[in-house]
């Protein structure tokens, strides 16, 4: 993992988070020699039509209803 020092990190603040996220790699950015914060890139999810399509299955088929205790019916 990549560290740069904090007064680095603000003069050239936009060019190393755009680099950050274009590399796909974190950057520990320090402060006096110390650890500060860690920056990476936000991972997007790409979900393409039918991508759960093998997760879902019939376990059982529907025969009939009966909801004559549950509900109440006003003619």
């Amino acid at each position: 993992m990549e560290s740069i020092g904090i007064s680095e990190f603000k003069a050239r603040c936009i060019a190393i988070l755009k680099g950050v996220h274009a590399g796909d790699s974190p950057l520990t950015v320090t402060y006096r020699g110390k650890p500060l914060v860690r920056i990476e890139p936000i991972q997007e999810k790409q979900r393409t039509l039918g991508a759960l399509r093998e997760d879902g299955r019939i376990v059982e088929e529907l025969v009939g209803f009966d909801f004559g205790e549950d509900w109440e019916f006003e003619s």
